[in-house]
């Protein structure tokens, strides 16, 4: 699926859940209600901790990332872990950013 089609997707969905006032324990966002942490994939290769950061703390605050890099080189491998200090601010960064690029 296209990556803007997943997004508007998810987007329906919330908005959907929003107007049936369906609540937490039935979201889908109840997958997430035990981490803080977060994938993310598809990066720039260029982009480093502090760039992706900038970014991501816009959700809350993060305490620990981790930005794969290849071993021998250093360089990003394009995919990262981040964990923020809430588990709320994991939903809202899935919410905003989840597709983009």
């Amino acid at each position: 699926m296209n990556p803007l089609t997943n997004v508007k997707n998810i987007q329906k969905l919330n908005q959907r859940e929003l107007e049936l006032g369906v609540s937490l324990k039935h979201s889908w966002h109840q997958q997430y209600r035990d981490s803080a942490w977060i994938f993310i994939g598809g990066l720039n290769y260029d982009l480093t901790e502090g760039d992706i950061i900038c970014v991501f703390s816009q959700y809350g605050e993060i305490v620990n990332i981790n930005l794969i890099k290849d071993k021998k080189t250093g360089k990003s491998k394009g995919f990262a872990f981040l964990c923020y200090e809430d588990q709320r601010s994991t939903i809202l960064a899935v919410d905003n950013l989840n597709g983009i690029k």
